[in-house]
């Protein structure tokens, strides 16, 4: 069965083919990941997912490996198997390379799901709890066990929905803190930059325009689609959305709302970013730039901040078309 985005590239004659590529050689990657595990104990319980371009099936020839081992539940009295090192281990055996996760902390290390469930808001919550829970929801694949990652993420939104879910309306708790984690991404982008004294700014700007902006678009268009269904039926529809890809998601509400040709745009100009993002040059030049300054000398980044703004309009005309303006005006902002 074709995925959303086939069906968007078949009813509007649009090729999207560095984002196919790129799926497809997720597809072959993981396989292989998966390969070098196959030996290796896990619990029953437990899990290794990668996110970041993985987990957004996008995945480049310069992508992280961002990974962490998961376990759905609390602590026990053991160490969980496999340990974040075994795992590394095992991954730098990849012929084709294995390279290490951002430096923020975030990644390469055992999370429990019960600290994503019962931290949410105040001081407990932390940044890194937050973004942890965040990208289990919007961007996560199973190197291995996929139903536990499956489980856990269900787990995540059902505690969202738990405490109030109603008839043909966005859950407001979920909506919340998908739009506090977009704002936090866009905050912690200029606290990053003055930390790092304006290192890799080219690169992170390129990304906040693009791929950091599908996902939130990914994450909140499901949630307000709710607003056509009975409360019974938000939690499957929810769990079914999170199990696709980003693309994916949001290709599909454009196909909902019968917005092809701002769907091709949206896509045209995501598809064109993919393949200059996945040029070696590209990414040394952007990653040389340091600041607004040197931003505005770049024809390479004016051409991504062009993509950014394409992608804007479509995601814009989607939002506030017919179909989904009074939603997004009535729950978008307050």
């Amino acid at each position: 069965m074709a995925t959303p985005l086939e069906q968007l590239q078949q009813e509007t004659g649009r090729t999207f083919a560095a984002l196919m590529d790129a799926r497809e050689r997720t597809d072959e990657r993981i396989r292989e990941r998966r390969a070098l595990l196959d030996d290796l104990p896990i619990d029953a319980d437990a899990t290794v997912v990668l996110m970041g371009s993985w987990g957004r099936h996008e995945l480049t020839s310069s992508s992280d490996d961002d990974y962490m081992v998961l376990v759905r539940g609390t602590p026990g009295e053991r160490p969980p198997c496999p340990t974040v090192e075994q795992v590394a281990a095992r991954f730098a055996q990849d012929p084709r390379g294995f390279s290490a996760p951002g430096q923020e902390g975030i990644f390469a290390k055992v999370v429990f799901s019960a600290d994503l469930l019962e931290k949410i808001g105040l001081d407990d919550d932390t940044n890194t709890n937050l973004t942890r829970r965040m990208l289990l929801l919007l961007e996560s694949l199973a190197a291995c066990h996929p139903g536990v990652l499956a489980g856990a993420r269900r787990d995540v939104i059902d505690d969202y929905l738990r405490d109030s879910v109603k008839d043909f309306r966005p859950p407001r708790f979920l909506l919340n803190d998908v739009v506090r984690y977009w704002r936090t991404i866009g905050v912690d982008f200029v606290a990053k930059v003055r930390k790092r004294d304006g290192q890799g700014w080219g690169l992170r700007n390129a990304k906040l325009r693009t791929s950091r902006k599908l996902l939130f678009a990914s994450g909140l268009l499901p949630i307000l689609r709710c607003h056509e269904l009975a409360a019974a039926e938000i939690p499957d529809f929810l769990a079914a959305q999170f199990a696709l890809s980003p693309t994916d998601r949001v290709a599909d509400a454009f196909l909902r709302y019968g917005a092809l040709v701002e769907g091709a745009a949206t896509f045209g100009a995501y598809d064109a970013f993919t393949q200059l993002i996945d040029d070696a040059a590209v990414r040394t030049e952007l990653d040389a730039i340091d600041g607004r300054a040197a931003a505005d000398a770049s024809e390479r980044f004016a051409q991504i901040a062009r993509l950014g703004a394409a992608l804007d309009r479509g995601l814009i005309s989607l939002l506030y078309g017919p179909e989904l303006a009074a939603t997004t005006q009535r729950y978008g902002l307050f």
